[in-house]
């Protein structure tokens, strides 16, 4: 009797409870938190299955991304329900998610049409080298004033104008006005508000800003950039804010409730920091590494190769704010490679005991370029390198060099938004799954010179959409006043090197980035033969035309000498 009355007396000093559903590149979560004090209660996480189909491809099928939120909703469910807690508590659903991943269905059988093709999908850099190739003086930021963006293989666009021309369903579907296009956030929404049966086909600001068909001043699609990749707008889902009930839940045990939150992973990260003040930056350590830096309510354009992109826009009626951003393609995804293609390491804690035990990369640098370079850079054509190699290296130094590689490369973002913005920044908020790596904390405080510093609570991501989920007009159980957010415990890692071997490693960091690029030219097409030309190397054709013009020129002048 006792037992049930603290069980019930307990449930009722909770008071409400907001979920979040965060589905990333390499992993689904669902997380139920307490709105009064951000506590998180319970949480369930299922991995994704990637493939890889074709050299620098990289999917994921759209029916397993969404198999897995259900599989962690239910989990998540019983657990709440073994620890006591009501589930009728939870008042309202947050959507985060990996952005510009691409994915196409049909809205009448309610079936993907062809895999989400992933960020870091490469597939499209022809595409890419010839837009570029036609914008006036080969310039790869033509779109920039609208979009905030680069034209890049990472955004949607290019991906979705890929599916349309190369996938037979897709570009039938499109014709037949069937086709339905989304990010990772428009698939799951319009499939649990109710799919073929009445689902929401929308999608939010921040996930919107990363498809390049955004306008990021008028806070809608473009036609004209809609007409510029020859995208029909009527695919693409309607624009709402980051906080606001889209529609309700219509299926499970959550059946009924709202869903009312919804950001692009990295935007919930910078909302789960709290990074509300201008000026205010986080860090995310995922598969790949994000930090980004609140610019306010006006869009900043970057001069160092950083991307302008929408923060949040916490409800209908209020401003949107901006952040600039510095994307890395690959840092916890180094990890992944190390234990999958090389088995190097079983476990990604093994990683951080292998570098421990040597402490040094003994001059090897790793460069893990596997999907070109991204920010500061651009370069597409990029690819990984390890060099500094000699005899005595073995892989416990390369296991270093891959922890330092996700170090250097967040101080080559760093470095670019101090130079943006004027104001460096005098500490790093961090945050995602490679903050666990005590080694690369410290690693990091060495290399930027600057204090980094960790949440105790590590799923910020998950936090936001919370937030964002629970603070929405209709809902209104989160309040996010300055004088109502919970204090943060958290841990902070100091710099322990001298500046100037730091600033020699970075040196040598540099020097390996130079030696990555310009490595693939896009793919050779073959002659009739079946075989390559050596015309389809850029390099080599300019070369052997150069050449032969040269002999054609010396025969010329010797025939009028």
């Amino acid at each position: 009797m006792n037992g049930t009355m603290a069980a019930s007396s307990n449930r009722i000093m909770l008071g409400p409870l907001v979920a979040a559903i965060d589905q990333g590149t390499s992993s689904t979560r669902f997380l139920v938190f307490n709105s009064k004090t951000a506590e998180l209660l319970s949480h369930h996480q299922v991995e994704i299955k990637q493939s890889f189909p074709k050299e620098g491809w990289v999917e994921e099928d759209p029916k397993e991304i969404l198999q897995s939120v259900y599989e962690c909703m239910d989990r998540t469910c019983e657990k709440l329900t073994q620890l006591n807690i009501d589930i009728s508590n939870i008042k309202a659903i947050g959507v985060t998610n990996q952005r510009e991943t691409t994915i196409v269905w049909d809205k009448e059988t309610g079936e993907p049409l062809y895999n989400a093709i992933v960020w870091l999908d490469l597939r499209t850099q022809s595409t890419v080298e010839r837009l570029i190739s036609k914008t006036p003086g080969r310039n790869k930021n033509h779109l920039k004033h609208k979009t905030g963006l680069p034209i890049s293989t990472y955004f949607s666009a290019v991906k979705l104008k890929w599916l349309m021309d190369n996938v037979e369903e897709v570009h039938r579907a499109v014709v037949s006005k069937r086709a339905m296009f989304g990010t990772v956030d428009s698939w799951i929404i319009w499939c649990l508000t109710g799919g073929r049966s009445g689902g929401v086909h929308c999608t939010d600001v921040t996930n919107a800003s990363r498809t390049m068909l955004f306008n990021i001043h008028t806070l809608d699609w473009d036609p004209e950039l809609c007409k510029y990749f020859d995208i029909p707008m009527e695919i693409l889902p309607k624009v709402r804010s980051s906080s606001e009930i889209y529609g309700l839940m219509k299926s499970g045990a959550l059946n009924g409730i709202p869903i009312s939150g919804c950001l692009g992973d990295q935007s919930a990260a910078l909302v789960g920091q709290m990074c509300f003040q201008e000026g205010q930056a986080k860090n995310t350590y995922g598969t790949g590494c994000f930090l980004l830096r609140n610019t306010g309510a006006k869009p900043v354009m970057s001069d160092h190769g950083l991307l302008t992109t929408v923060a949040y826009k916490l409800g209908r009626d209020k401003p949107a704010c901006y952040a600039l951003e510095g994307s890395v393609a690959i840092a916890g995804a180094v990890v992944r490679w190390l234990q999958d293609n090389l088995g190097i390491i079983q476990t990604s804690e093994e990683l951080e005991k292998m570098a421990a035990s040597v402490g040094t990369s003994y001059g090897c640098y790793f460069v893990p370029a596997f999907s070109g370079l991204y920010a500061p850079y651009w370069e597409p054509s990029a690819r990984g390198i390890i060099c500094g190699l000699t005899q005595f290296t073995n892989r416990k130094h390369v296991a270093f060099a891959a922890l330092e590689a996700v170090c250097f490369q967040t101080r080559e973002i760093l470095d670019a938004m101090n130079q943006d913005s004027g104001i460096p920044l005098s500490q790093l908020q961090v945050d995602g799954g490679m903050t666990s790596n005590r080694l690369l904390m410290q690693l990091q405080a060495d290399i930027l010179c600057i204090p980094v510093v960790k949440p105790s609570m590590p799923e910020t991501t998950a936090l936001g959409a919370a937030m964002a989920a629970g603070s929405a007009e209709g809902v209104s159980v989160w309040s996010l006043r300055p004088e109502d957010l919970s204090e943060v415990t958290s841990e902070k890692f100091e710099p322990q090197i001298n500046p100037e071997e730091s600033e020699f490693r970075y040196a040598r960091w540099k020097k390996a980035v130079e030696k990555s690029k310009n490595w693939e030219t896009t793919e050779p097409v073959a002659n009739g033969n079946g075989e390559t030309s050596i015309f389809c190397s850029v390099p080599l054709g300019f070369y052997i035309i150069g050449s032969m013009l040269m002999l054609v020129g010396a025969k010329y002048i010797a025939g009028h000498s």
